[in-house]
């Protein structure tokens, strides 16, 4: 199923100056780039680009696993954001986790975020997901503001991790 690399809406002019694009292989160092500065401000993350590269490129390569959207302007990357698929049970189809929404410090405040998102919102859409599940820090107020605008509500849902040593 072919995906719409552009964003459902795009209401200012620094979206129209913006591509959005699905990820390739050749753009997973910027990706790793844009990751250093997210899991550095997440409170249960640490940057690893070895890590980092091996997972964004068995996203790009592995369609099925989920998709990496991006914010361009030329060669330079803005911002990310992933999608990655599962099945729910509970909704009957596929669902997707958004991930690694990430829009460079030098950028913020102009759009680009909400573009990102809702071409995040419409590749769910695109590939027969029925739910969007997030994670952000319980203490990122900004970012609830952000996903609650188009949508998103709190869960009565615990996240809980395991960590499996390789």
């Amino acid at each position: 199923m072919g995906l719409s690399p552009s964003p459902v809406c795009m209401t200012t002019s620094a979206l129209m100056s913006n591509k959005y694009r699905l990820a390739g292989i050749s753009d997973v160092p910027q990706l790793c780039e844009l990751l250093t500065l997210l899991f550095a401000q997440e409170a249960d993350f640490t940057p690893d680009i070895p890590r980092q590269m091996r997972g964004l490129e068995m996203i790009v390569s592995q369609p099925e696993v989920g998709r990496i959207f991006c914010a361009t302007e030329g060669n330079a990357i803005l911002g990310m954001v992933s999608l990655l698929f599962t099945v729910s049970t509970a909704e009957g189809g596929r669902a997707a986790w958004l991930e690694d929404m990430i829009v460079h410090p030098a950028h913020r405040g102009t759009g680009i975020g909400e573009g990102l998102l809702q071409t995040a919102i419409a590749g769910a859409k695109a590939t027969g997901c029925t739910r969007i599940t997030l994670l952000t820090d319980v203490t990122n107020h900004s970012a609830m503001r952000f996903y609650g605008r188009s949508g998103f509500t709190p869960s009565q849902m615990t996240p809980l991790r395991l960590s499996i040593p390789q």
